[in-house]
């Protein structure tokens, strides 16, 4: 187990006129607290076996391969098919098989020695973007603009990190800005109320970068050191949200020229090849900072991230493999490597 999940280290690492702002709503909603979780199996395991569809995808085609067949030129493309299928892009795929080919060629090869240099391979892409989260501390508050699509993840997302930071001892405030949803404000509210921090809400249908404004006042007032905003889950084709979550960074910046201090794209792994322009998109539009993927158990598709991390080299922050509130952690590349291939710790 990588030293990336040791309890207590997320600790060191996050480190024109308008109406008043109204406040009726600032206050956690009053919610039955959520029940005490037995002791869970370690995160590794928890990560090995959501991911178990991404590695039985790829175990079961290198195994038809590999038993009891040399290496030649045959195998090396039908091995580059088997990658290219887990989404884990041409590149990744063509690295993989040039370094078994110079290593192994006309070689009896075992199917376990192809996972292993296929771990080691997809650790070498993913280990310069597994950057651990950091609140800027020099920031009152530290804006943090969560994007994505809907049904990523984004809104549940916000509340796990908000609960993650606000038992750290930092001062957390939710903003529901994703105005059309009135389950996205319900929920958003819920998961305030769990991690005990005030949120800013408004009726459905209220501007979402008036919202925004309103919540960075209120933030700045009440000596807030984390602001996390949720936002509408702007299609990529939908020019006209697109241009509403550039508004909201225009308004946020009236107040705060820095300001979002982070953005954090949720990206949802079940998508696959899809999550590839929402990343192109997002980041033109928001200037995205650092990646979060969801429900990386419910998909044969993981290896969308580490195209993703070939592709474009953003932080990866943090992945989720569930739904409960540990179920969202830091990324760790050698892990997530060895799990996609199969092996163990």
């Amino acid at each position: 187990m990588s030293d990336d999940k040791k309890p207590g280290l997320i600790g060191r690492w996050l480190g024109g006129g308008r109406e008043a702002p109204d406040t009726r709503e600032s206050q956690a909603a009053p919610v039955a607290a959520a029940p005490v979780a037995s002791e869970r199996p370690s995160w590794f395991h928890r990560l090995t076996s959501g991911m178990s569809r991404s590695s039985q995808a790829l175990s079961g085609g290198i195994v038809s391969i590999f038993t009891k067949r040399k290496l030649d030129a045959d195998t090396l493309e039908e091995l580059e098919d088997v990658l290219i299928q887990a989404d884990l892009g041409v590149t990744v795929a063509s690295a993989i098989a040039d370094r078994l080919s110079a290593e192994r060629y006309g070689k009896d090869i075992t199917d376990n020695e192809v996972k292993t240099i296929l771990a080691a391979e997809v650790e070498k892409v993913l280990a310069p973007v597994a950057v651990p989260f950091e609140l800027k501390t020099d920031r009152a508050p530290h804006v943090v603009l969560v994007v994505g699509v809907n049904g990523s993840g984004k809104t549940t997302t916000i509340g796990k990190l908000a609960s993650k930071f606000a038992a750290e001892g930092k001062k957390v405030m939710m903003a529901a800005g994703d105005t059309f949803r009135a389950a996205a404000i319900d929920q958003l509210k819920v998961w305030a109320g769990r991690a005990n921090v005030p949120i800013v809400a408004r009726e459905v249908g209220a501007d979402s970068a008036g919202l925004a404004f309103d919540a960075l006042t209120q933030a700045k007032a009440e000596g807030i050191d984390v602001l996390m905003i949720d936002t509408a889950g702007r299609l990529q084709n939908k020019a006209e949200l697109m241009a509403e979550l550039e508004k909201v960074v225009r308004v946020l910046r009236k107040i705060d020229p820095t300001a979002p201090h982070d953005v954090l794209l949720v990206l949802d792994a079940t998508t696959g090849q899809n999550a590839v322009s929402q990343v192109e998109v997002f980041g033109r539009t928001a200037g995205v900072t650092g990646l979060v993927m969801t429900k990386l158990d419910g998909t044969a598709r993981g290896g969308i991230l580490v195209a993703i991390a070939e592709k474009f080299g953003l932080p990866v922050h943090f992945i989720g493999v569930g739904e409960g509130i540990d179920d969202l952690e830091p990324f760790a590349a050698r892990d997530f490597a060895r799990a996609i291939a199969g092996l163990g710790d």
